[in-house]
């Protein structure tokens, strides 16, 4: 499969890569990271990044605005997405092709082609891959920039190498993308450095999460607080991982106040909660997932639907 993709790459002058709404390191990663990827190999290509910019990831690079005409006679790849509904930027089907590249399960076959494979670490380290393919068939090079784009990926899709996906494939493509000239620390210090409002909002988490006999978490993050704190919503992203490291939680789900809905976002450390996640509109993976409520009353249904699946 890595060998059609890459003969799709080079058959189309125009590439448009999409990626998930509400990115994450990997959404970012594997799309910015693939477009770095085929610019740097074939210099004569347009290649555009779409999608709507996270001020949270910018850090990693922005999308592009394309023109117009972009999508006509386009290859179209979407990366880090399950289903079409999670697609940031709805002209995805205009293009003359759809590839999908994801490691979710493969539940919304869209796209004229595919490539998935759920249970891989992280996109990134499908598009690490693909250069390895690309490397061998064709020569492909791997810039500082793209090695940057892809660690962070799977860097933060692996909670920093400690969940399960992390095998010693993953260990193998990082340890090859850290040869390449960039400055993995900074890097680090951009996605996991907290400033002051966020460590007092972490301690505000800690002393007020709601923790039942069964393991079972549940954080309530509303406007009020955030306000408070003086932070945004994208801002409590950097926060969802800390309750794993309280004694005695399996699973745990944030409830933040956006506008208009309330983000769910579950992680687990071991019961599946991607499931729980698709009955709120959601998906994801076994042990990290999200959806949306459209007020209160649904957040705190799932909620419920946690303390459940805990309590089995």
């Amino acid at each position: 499969m890595k060998r059609q993709i890459i003969d799709m790459i080079e058959h189309y002058d125009t590439i448009i890569i999409h990626r998930h709404v509400r990115p994450d390191p990997d959404a970012y990663g594997s799309q910015l990271g693939l477009k770095e990827l085929i610019l740097a190999n074939y210099t004569g290509k347009a290649v555009f990044a779409a999608g709507t910019a996270d001020p949270s990831l910018d850090y990693l690079g922005r999308p592009d605005e394309l023109p117009d005409d972009a999508y006509e006679g386009a290859l179209v790849i979407v990366t880090d997405t399950a289903n079409t509904e999670r697609i940031d930027g709805g002209r995805y089907a205009e293009g003359a092709a759809l590839l999908k590249i994801d490691h979710h399960p493969d539940d919304d076959r869209y796209g004229d082609r595919r490539w998935v494979i759920p249970g891989m670490s992280s996109t990134s380290e499908m598009i690490y891959d693909l250069f390895r393919e690309g490397a061998d068939s064709r020569g492909w090079t791997m810039t500082a920039n793209a090695a940057r784009l892809l660690f962070a990926g799977i860097v933060g899709d692996t909670g920093r190498f400690v969940y399960p996906s992390a095998t010693p494939q993953t260990f193998r493509a990082a340890a090859d993308l850290i040869t390449r000239d960039f400055d993995r620390t900074a890097l680090y210090d951009e996605m996991f450095e907290m400033d002051a409002p966020l460590l007092k909002l972490n301690g505000y988490i800690y002393q007020n999460l709601e923790l039942d006999e069964n393991g079972a978490a549940v954080i309530t993050v509303t406007k009020e607080i955030m306000e408070t704190f003086g932070l945004t919503p994208e801002d409590t992203a950097k926060l969802v991982g800390a309750p794993g490291m309280v004694k005695g939680i399996r699973a745990w789900l944030f409830k933040v106040e956006e506008p208009g809905q309330i983000r769910l976002r579950f992680r687990s450390k071991g019961p599946v909660v991607n499931e729980l996640a698709k009955q709120f509109g959601g998906g994801g993976h076994a042990l990290a997932a999200g959806a949306s409520a459209k007020n209160w009353t649904e957040a705190e249904r799932a909620a419920r639907a946690l303390r459940e699946l805990c309590r089995r």
